[in-house]
């Protein structure tokens, strides 16, 4: 009676277990969510900030590059020889400048006393001229002297004193230097001049086309010799990252995913190798399923986009390449 109590025995537990292993199964595989969809990385399309022929690319298609790079240049020697007159100019201007506000040196302010001297003496021997000449006219009662000559001595008097007003006025100038106005003003030109050949330096370097960010160069646009302009892209760039894969998830299984939940992307030329990502959005409007994406349910079916971010160092993943995204729902709860 024992033996088969204990056959029995056995027989029930491995039912149980049995049960208890194809239930264990049955949950993890309602857990899984297995969604498909495609690669997405972002592009730029690079061009130059002025116009210019191009003299030179320095990268080819599929050539990677990192940010800061030089990419291609333009022929800038109209704008360096600019940039010299610039110069030039700005030197100019600093001389001018210097020297209004150095003032008169002081051999031109004895230049001006000098001037004044020789006006008082000729505006002394003016008045003492016209003095003789009227002694001559009081002694003689009017007939020793014409009246022409006195007039014309007066004359001459009245002259030469205007000539020492204006030269005492010169020479005060001279001591005083510069009105603070022509300072101001040369100081302004100064500062134009040091602006036009900072924006001739800007210009120049413009004429370099760097990267924005490390990318992959998906196309050549121009080559050297052709005329560039910002509304003509030289480059196109594939960003290494962020790097997403685009799926859709029906109605009923949107309760099961959240934003920031793990996931798993595999491909098909490289089945049994998994990148990590988590899904980091998901869309609040639904559409009708794309023709791209592969779904048991039908056409018709509205469904929600997810975005999953994936982390892909070794640059596996290559833009609309088709993916499969593996959530394990049930864990991440």
């Amino acid at each position: 009676m024992k033996k088969p109590l204990i056959a029995i025995f056995l027989i029930v537990v491995l039912v149980l277990g049995a049960w208890a292993w194809w239930h264990q199964r049955d949950k993890g595989h309602d857990d899984a969510l297995v969604l498909h969809g495609n690669v997405d990385i972002r592009q730029i399309a690079l061009a130059f900030d002025g116009s210019g022929r191009v003299a030179e690319l320095r990268v080819e298609e599929g050539s990677r590059v990192h940010a800061g790079d030089v990419l291609a240049v333009l022929d800038t020697r109209t704008l360096a020889l600019q940039a010299e007159q610039a110069q030039a100019q700005i030197g100019v201007q600093q001389q001018t400048l210097q020297r209004l506000r150095n003032g008169a040196r002081p051999q031109e302010i004895a230049q001006a006393k000098s001037r004044v001297t020789a006006a008082q003496s000729d505006a002394a021997q003016a008045e003492q001229d016209l003095q003789r000449l009227q002694g001559i006219a009081a002694n003689t009662q009017g007939r020793g002297v014409s009246a022409q000559d006195l007039d014309r001595a007066k004359n001459r008097l009245q002259v030469a004193q205007a000539k020492l007003t204006d030269q005492h006025e010169a020479l005060r100038l001279t001591e005083l230097g510069p009105r603070a106005e022509d300072v101001a003003g040369a100081e302004a030109q100064l500062k134009a001049a040091q602006a036009q050949l900072a924006l001739l330096q800007h210009q120049i370097a413009q004429g370099q086309l760097k990267a924005p960010a490390d990318a992959v160069v998906r196309s050549r646009l121009l080559e050297p010799g052709d005329m560039a302009t910002p509304q003509k892209p030289v480059f196109a760039l594939a960003l290494t990252q962020p790097k997403w894969v685009r799926v859709y998830v029906g109605e009923p299984d949107l309760g099961r995913v959240k934003p920031g939940m793990p996931a798993h992307v595999t491909t098909d030329g490289s089945p049994g190798q998994s990148i990590a990502g988590k899904i980091g959005y998901i869309s609040s409007v639904a559409e009708f399923t794309p023709k791209s994406v592969q779904t048991e349910a039908l056409r018709t079916s509205l469904l929600y986009e997810l975005r999953v971010r994936v982390d892909d160092p070794q640059d596996v993943l290559r833009l609309g390449q088709p993916a499969t995204v593996h959530l394990t729902t049930g864990a991440a709860q």
